[in-house]
C-alpha cells in the first residue's frame, strides 16, 4: 500500500513538474514571438512620401568609359538617363541630434535639402527630407545616413528614363514645328475670327512648350542629382534583450499562473470531495450506485 502511494505521488509529481515546465518553455517562445511582431510593427512606419505627390523629380546621366582615337579613356555620357532613389526610414530618441546630423552629412556632400517637412509634437515628431545628391556621392551618401538614429527599413530604386526623355525631345520638335506653321499663317490675309482662333491655338502650343521645358530642364547634366527620401521618426530605440532576463521574466509569469492553476485545482477538487461527501450524507450517492448496479 505504501509502495503503490509511493509511485502514484511520484507520477502525479512527474506530471505537475513537467506542465511547469511546458508553460515556462510557451512563456519563453512568446517572448521572442512579441519582440519580433513588435519590430514588424515599427518597419511599417508610415511611408510619408507615397501619399506627398508634385515632388520635384532627380535624373542622371549613366556615364561609361569609351576609348578615344590614340588610345586614351574618357568619360562621356552614353544617353541614357534614370532616376534613381533611396529611401530611408530611422527613428531616434535624440530626434534633434539627428536631425542636425542628416544636414550636416548633406552638407558634407555638397547635397540640396529640395524638400523638408517637420510634424508632430514632442515624444511623437516626424522629420521628412527629399535631398537632391551628386550620382557620383550617392552611394556614400546612403551609407551614411544609414549611420543615423536606427534604420527600420530602406531600399534603392532605379528606374530607366531614357525613352522618357527621348519622348519629350521629339514631342517638343514636334510643337516647334507646329508653333513655325502656324506662325507663317500669321502673314497671310483672313477673316479676324480665324485671327483669334489662330492666336489662340499659338498661345496653347507655347504654354506647351513651356511646361516640356520645365520637365526637360530636370534632365540637363547642370541639375543631376539623384534623390535620397529620409523620414526620422522620434522614439526610443530598441535594445536588446538577454537570455537570462527573458528567462526571469518567463519564470516569474509561470510561478504566477502555475499557482493560480493549482489552486483553482485545489478548489474543484475540494469542492468535488465535498459534494461527494454531501451526496452520501443523504443518501442519494447510494441510491444512484444501486441503480446504476441494477
Amino acid at each position: 500500500m505504501q509502495q503503490s502511494f509511493k509511485k502514484r505521488f511520484w507520477k502525479y509529481s512527474a506530471w505537475l513538474g513537467g506542465l511547469f515546465f511546458v508553460m515556462l518553455a510557451f512563456r519563453l517562445i512568446y517572448g521572442y514571438v512579441s519582440t519580433q511582431e513588435f519590430n514588424s510593427d515599427l518597419n511599417d512606419l508610415s511611408n510619408y512620401f507615397g501619399s506627398v505627390e508634385n515632388l520635384r523629380k532627380n535624373y542622371a546621366s549613366e556615364k561609361s568609359m569609351a576609348k578615344t582615337d590614340v588610345g586614351q579613356q574618357a568619360s562621356v555620357a552614353s544617353g541614357q538617363k534614370y532616376e534613381k532613389t533611396a529611401s530611408v526610414k530611422s527613428t531616434s530618441s535624440q530626434f534633434e541630434t539627428a536631425g542636425k546630423q542628416v544636414k550636416s552629412k548633406t552638407q558634407q556632400f555638397a547635397g540640396v535639402i529640395q524638400y523638408e517637412q517637420n510634424t508632430g509634437n514632442a515624444g511623437s515628431r516626424e522629420m521628412h527630407l527629399m535631398i537632391g545628391i551628386n550620382p557620383e556621392k550617392f552611394d556614400s551618401f546612403y551609407v551614411e545616413i544609414q549611420q543615423i538614429g536606427e534604420v527600420q527599413s530602406k531600399e534603392v530604386t532605379k528606374i530607366d528614363k531614357t525613352n522618357e526623355y527621348r519622348q519629350l525631345n521629339a514631342k517638343k520638335a514636334s510643337l516647334e514645328k507646329i508653333l513655325n506653321s502656324l506662325n507663317e499663317l500669321k502673314s497671310r490675309s483672313g477673316a479676324i475670327s480665324d485671327y483669334v482662333s489662330l492666336h489662340d491655338k499659338i498661345l496653347e502650343i507655347e504654354t506647351q512648350l513651356q511646361e516640356l521645358g520645365v520637365e526637360l530642364g530636370n534632365f540637363d547634366t547642370e541639375n543631376e542629382f539623384c534623390t535620397v527620401r529620409f523620414s526620422l521618426y522620434e522614439g526610443a530605440t530598441t535594445q536588446k534583450i538577454s537570455f537570462m532576463h527573458r528567462l526571469k521574466v518567463a519564470l516569474e509569469w509561470t510561478i504566477e499562473y502555475y499557482s493560480i492553476l493549482m489552486i483553482s485545482l485545489l478548489c474543484m477538487s475540494a469542492f468535488a470531495l465535498i459534494l461527494l461527501l454531501l451526496l452520501d450524507k443523504l443518501g442519494i450517492l447510494k441510491t444512484i450506485v444501486n441503480k446504476l448496479d441494477e
